[in-house]
């Protein structure tokens, strides 16, 4: 859903619970200046979706999939329901591409292969920010002597979630200036943003 306030800015939401009498829809942007008096709410008719095309590496979102860079919006080829859908774990294909991180503790003991997703949970003040651009700026198939590692490249999908606004300055400039921005989707969920976001970035980010 889409609702718009007295001060006239539309705020994207989605309906959280439904009954015969009552409609809960929650706001998944700020609601500053926002009123019930003078309140609309426009329905889409669908659930969220996240529009996919190759436009979107070196591109930055929010956590709701909304590009936050100053570019232009990215022309989607096709649209994907971040809620996903039911996947045979039988028919997946087995791991077998080894990245190579450049962080030799995740090389020999946490190994990462491609399509693999690398959670890093941690706490203020240790350096997991420059953890994270490490791995995101140095990550590399392995190949074979002889192959053409271009052949069969990959890229990263990135999601920071609750950061500080300088920390997602950090991994921006680090990530631009390193080379690495140009095969990167970069969604950040700042600390100032709605925590109803917080749920949702994981969701767009593995769309």
């Amino acid at each position: 859903v889409e609702v718009s306030g007295p001060d006239g800015h539309a705020r994207l939401g989605r309906v959280a619970a439904l009954d015969d009498e009552l409609m809960t829809i929650e706001v998944l942007e700020s609601t500053s200046g926002l009123t019930l008096p003078g309140a609309s709410v426009r329905f889409f008719g669908e659930p969220l979706s996240f529009g996919l095309a190759p436009g979107i590496l070196g591109r930055v979102f929010n956590g709701v999939g909304q590009v936050i860079d100053g570019g232009p919006p990215i022309a989607a080829i096709q649209r994907q329901r971040i809620e996903g859908l039911p996947i045979n774990p039988v028919a997946r294909a087995g791991p077998r591409d080894f990245i190579e991180t450049g962080v030799t503790t995740l090389d020999l003991m946490n190994s990462l292969v491609r399509g693999q997703k690398l959670p890093i949970f941690s706490g203020g003040g240790l350096p997991h920010d420059r953890l994270a651009v490490e791995i995101a700026s140095h990550a590399r198939l392995r190949h074979a002597p002889g192959v053409d590692a271009g052949a069969d490249d990959f890229v990263i999908v990135f999601a920071g979630i609750g950061v500080p606004h300088d920390s997602a300055e950090f991994f921006r400039r680090s990530l631009e200036q390193g080379g690495a921005l140009e095969r990167t989707a970069l969604f950040l969920n700042l600390a100032s943003d709605s925590s109803t976001q917080r749920l949702l970035t994981p969701r767009f980010a593995l769309t």
